[in-house]
Formats: structure tokens, sequence, C-alpha cells
């Protein structure tokens, strides 16, 4: 059987073999663990270079796995297009989150991350009890960040930028999953070849500093498989078997997981309210059906 074959059927098996909110799951510990480790860099990398390690490491991971190369070849025009707007996605969606990270609190960063979501769950919205499910879910996620507003513009800004492209994220990376094979894994390879070629120019100026150091160019790999590589694999899997209201819902655990793993790596512990909030997210998700 050819590599490439091989590949997406055991990627095939991988994402059939086990519950779509299991791979959420896992996503979820990922998709916030990346970046507090993320953060530890800064100092010693930069903001864009570390953005620069996560999407060229990240890169580099699925080329051998994914070939970018012909998924790109074969796609017809509609196909390219996704794959470049995907890519593009990935690029400013990264970068913005990373800057704003630099000049924000983590809970407002996912505050405002979490608002564009709410709007995809309740555009999908078919039934009462999901809509009941929505409904402690929001709650649950604004009783647990408790968002401090900042007066920092610029920070803001980033924030903001992120916010829209998660949401891009979310519909694009969602087709991506529908309409390639190996529950879109490798679309997913190709648009992050795309999103490397596109970050190149920007953050490698920066990379350049920790290529004196064996453990630094070791750390900015860790982030990117932390940050994009097992997180995206899994919200793959998971899109790929889930409708895309059912997965917005889902990102309601994204700031609960936040704040567990901002306790363990930034020691920003929890209080009872947060608690309470992460009670009712996973009230909420658990009242959520998907629609058939």
């Amino acid at each position: 059987m050819p590599t490439d074959i091989a590949n997406v059927t055991g990627l095939n098996r991988a994402a059939g073999a086990v519950p779509p909110h299991a791979w959420f799951a896992v996503s979820a510990v990922f998709h916030y663990l990346g970046p507090s480790f993320a953060v530890l860099l800064f100092p010693a990398v930069g903001v864009l270079g570390v953005a620069w390690f996560r999407v060229a490491s990240a890169a580099l991971v699925f080329a051998p796995l994914t070939k970018p190369w012909h998924t790109i070849r074969k796609a017809d025009r509609r196909g390219r297009l996704l794959l470049i707007g995907l890519g593009a996605c990935l690029a400013v969606m990264n970068t913005s989150f990373y800057l704003a990270l630099d000049k924000l609190p983590m809970s407002l960063v996912a505050a405002m991350e979490f608002v564009g979501t709410i709007g995809v769950a309740a555009y999908g919205l078919r039934t009462a009890r999901n809509a009941f499910a929505l409904v402690l879910a929001v709650v649950g996620v604004f009783i647990l960040i408790d968002v401090k507003w900042t007066t920092d513009p610029l920070g803001l800004f980033w924030a903001a930028l992120n916010a829209a492209f998660f949401v891009g994220y979310i519909v694009l990376g969602h087709r991506a999953a529908k309409r390639g094979a190996s529950g879109g894994v490798e679309r997913l390879g190709a648009a992050m070849a795309i999103a490397f070629v596109i970050l190149m120019p920007i953050g490698f100026v920066e990379a350049v500093r920790a290529f004196g150091s064996v453990t630094l160019v070791a750390a900015g790999i860790g982030v990117g498989i932390c940050s994009s590589v097992i997180p995206y694999v899994c919200d793959q899997f998971a899109m790929s078997r889930l409708p895309r209201a059912s997965f917005a819902l889902l990102l309601a655990l994204l700031p609960a997981t936040a704040t567990v793993i901002a306790a363990l790596v930034l020691a920003q512990i929890p209080t009872l309210r947060d608690l309470f909030g992460i009670a009712l997210v996973i009230l909420g998700i658990m009242v959520h059906r998907p629609s058939p």
C-alpha cells in the first residue's frame, strides 16, 4: 500500500476510533497549554519569533505525514482557495493571539475569542434544549473568566483580530474536515505549510536569536507541537464528526481549560466562583445534543 494512502487510512481509523468529544477534550488541554509555555519564551525569543517557531515546527511535523505539496497540486480551484484561506487564517490568528497575550491577561483574550464562537453556535441552533445548553455554557464562561477590562488599545486590537480569525478558523477548518479524507488532516497540513510561507519573512528575524541555544530551539518546537499539531489535529477529528454548531459550543470548554492551565503553569489559582463557572460549562455540554 502506498505510504500516503496508508497514512490517510490510519488517520481515518484514528478519527473514528475515539468519540469526537474525547478528541476535543485533548485539544482543549493543549489549546492553552502551549500558549502558557509560549508566554515564558517571549523575553528570550520575542513574540513574533515564538509565533514563527509555532507554525514552522508544526509545518515540519505535518510535511512527511500529509505531503502538503500533493494536496495543493491535486486540489481543484475551490479547494485551493480553501487551503489558502485556512493557511492565512492560521498565520494571522496565531500571530495576533501571541501579540495579544504579550499585553493582556489570558482571561480577557479568551473571553474575546469566545464571543465569536457564541455567534457560530447560536447560528446553528435547532432545538430549545440546545438553546438552553448554550445559555448555560455562556453564563458559565462569563462567570469563569471574570473579565477585567483594559485600556491598552493595541492589546485589544490584537485580541479582536485573533477573535475574528478564530471564527474563520472554525468555519474553514470545519469545511476542510468535511471535504477532506483522514478527518481533514491532509488539508490542515497543506494549510499549515501555506501559513509558514506567510510567516517566514515576519517572524524569522526574531526566531534567529534562538538558534544559538539548543534549549530555546527545543522549547520553540515544543510550543509548536503543543499549540498547533496536537490541538489542531484533534480539532479536525472532532469537526469531521460534529455539526459546526456543536463544535462551537464545545469551545466553551476552552476558557475553562485556560483557567486550569493558567493555575498549573502560571500560578493563577482559581476561586470558588471559577469552579462554579466550570460546572455550568460542563452542564451545558452535557445538556447539548448534536442536531441530526
